[in-house]
């Protein structure tokens, strides 16, 4: 290859939802774009989630009779982060998710379907299944021309200059090729989920969770990056996800089990190995997963009954309890009793609990945690009383790292003294600074696209100029 055909205009590493919405982007702007991706098969984390995005106003919504807007889902954003996030970051989300809604519906994506979950006031969970956004945004990149090459493991970023005129100017990949990008590389790698050395340094109280990330999150990009003075942030906030299923799928429901199940915003409550609860059930499934972490063997028992199953609702949402059901992985029985027993968990016990949360489901007595609603104060919890009575073992998993290299509005990467690093962008999970102290459910695709595209805009212009 001669240096003129391993030159381009953009370079994005990292090809799921937030490197391939950079780079389509930028080639719709004319630029020539590398999308690099380290391992054979592109998607990473994206491939495994649950496909939610969290917009507002959409016409989902109306038809729903599910009042929102972007003031409102800016104040949810805010409050979940504990206004520890950074609000520019925030504002320009909730500017732009709408556009970003039907930027993706005109490529032919549809969102029918909404849903209430983690963090939020209202229902706003779009949902829709995520290897079908990567493939139809995979077919836009190379539609538009987008050059993209899997297994290729960028190694370091290339740099020019010494001091303030220092510039990212491309990548040198593992097996030593260097590739130029006149205008900037944009680091799309995700979180480090599975890099056990920078959960110990970061996140040492989840270094017993089960690590659930995209096989290739290992830290990358943010290595490389921190290895140009690049500022982090929010690294002290990294959450579990509760919801994880304990049991392994019945041969043959491998592909099809869910890998999270949120039951706890429908009405379930969540209960330990002696028959307790431990915490209040409307809150994020983040802070949930810190509570389960505390408990014996790390696990929690979601427990609901037919009116929660009634409920379920296929993947890729969270809710797919029947699906969950039939892969061997909820246990069902016609009393609680029952129930306890097929669980191993204090059949008395959860039977005291159940009462107790009943009476304060009737306004008898105050919940024991708090609890007024289903989620974040939207809908009022109801009684676990109608059977069959179902149950799941569940603990923490390191789904995702929302934490990293510091941007500003443009997802231009800052050093540790708040400067643009010239060249250099980031977006999706590597990025910090918007989530704050919590996540709410459904932010990162979006955001990932979002911040892609801004990336993108703002280094083509860089390439022009």
């Amino acid at each position: 290859m001669t240096q003129q055909e391993n030159q381009h205009d953009v370079v994005v590493i990292g090809a799921g939802m937030a490197g391939h919405c950079a780079a389509i982007e930028a080639a719709r702007r004319g630029a020539r774009v590398l999308l690099l991706e380290k391992t054979a098969l592109y998607g990473g984390s994206t491939r495994m989630c649950g496909g939610a995005f969290a917009f507002a106003g959409t016409e989902v919504q109306r038809r729903n009779e599910i009042p929102d807007s972007a003031q409102l889902l800016e104040q949810d954003l805010l409050e979940a982060g504990k206004h520890r996030n950074d609000k520019a970051l925030v504002h320009v989300y909730a500017e732009r998710q709408y556009e970003t809604y039907e930027w993706l519906q005109a490529m032919g994506l549809r969102f029918d379907k909404v849903s209430l979950s983690g963090s939020q006031s209202v229902p706003r969970n779009h949902s829709i299944d995520p290897v079908l956004v990567l493939e139809t945004l995979h077919a836009q990149a190379l539609a538009a021309g987008v050059t993209y090459r899997a297994g290729a493991h960028v190694e370091r970023l290339l740099t020019e200059g010494e001091g303030d005129a220092r510039r990212v100017t491309g990548v040198v990949l593992k097996n030593g090729e260097r590739i130029g990008a006149r205008g900037g590389v944009v680091i799309a790698t995700g979180g480090f989920s599975r890099a056990p050395d920078l959960v110990e340094r970061f996140a040492p109280h989840l270094r017993e969770a089960r690590p659930m990330g995209g096989h290739g999150n290992t830290g990358d990009g943010l290595r490389m990056a921190w290895a140009l003075g690049a500022d982090l942030i929010d690294l002290g906030y990294v959450k579990g996800t509760f919801g994880a299923p304990v049991a392994e799928p019945a041969p043959g429901k491998e592909e099809v089990a869910p890998r999270l199940v949120s039951a706890m915003y429908r009405g379930a409550i969540i209960v330990n190995r002696a028959g307790r609860r431990f915490v209040n059930e409307s809150v994020s499934y983040k802070t949930i997963g810190d509570r389960c972490l505390e408990q014996p063997e790390l696990l929690g028992f979601q427990v609901f009954d037919q009116r929660v199953m009634d409920q379920s609702s296929p993947l890729p949402t969270v809710a797919d309890y029947q699906g969950a059901l039939d892969a061997g992985l909820v246990k069902q029985a016609d009393s609680l009793e029952a129930l306890a027993a097929a669980l191993g968990i204090d059949a008395g016990a959860l039977r005291e609990t159940v009462d107790a949360y009943n009476r304060a489901c009737d306004g008898a007595e105050p919940d024991a945690f708090g609890r007024t609603s289903l989620s974040t104060g939207y809908g009022k919890p109801t009684r676990v009383e109608t059977g069959p009575f179902y149950g799941l073992a569940c603990t923490t998993g390191l789904t995702s790292t929302y934490c990293g290299l510091h941007i500003d509005v443009d997802a231009r990467v800052l050093d540790v003294y708040k400067r643009p690093i010239e060249g250099l962008y980031a977006t999706g999970e590597v990025m910090g600074g918007f989530h704050g102290e919590t996540y709410m459910s459904g932010s990162s695709l979006a955001k990932g696209c979002i911040f892609g595209r801004l990336a993108a805009q703002h280094a083509v212009a860089r390439a022009a100029a």
